[in-house]
């Protein structure tokens, strides 16, 4: 099975976020760290966020957290957001 750019970045994403589950994390930061587009982790993760995977919260302070402890994600969870049915 190959991976796209966008699994990979939904990936490293999702690790950034677990590296720190209990802070909330600009997508800024991420994107800075892992030197990847603001824009394109903008779109990847609004489907992570639309399954529940992260929770957003707006304002100055704001950012992404995950919504569950990092150990109860799978990398098939993870990829079945961004792809859909990966069968």
């Amino acid at each position: 099975m190959k991976f796209s750019t966008r699994d990979r970045y939904a990936l490293r994403l999702m690790v950034e976020l677990a590296n720190r589950p209990n802070d909330l994390i600009p997508l800024k930061d991420i994107s800075d760290k892992q030197r990847i587009s603001l824009k394109y982790l903008e779109q990847i993760v609004t489907p992570l966020a639309r399954v529940g995977l992260v929770k957003s919260e707006r304002g100055s302070q704001g950012g992404y957290r995950l919504t569950k402890d990092p150990a109860d994600y799978t990398a098939g969870e993870i990829l079945r957001a961004i792809e859909g049915s990966v069968a």
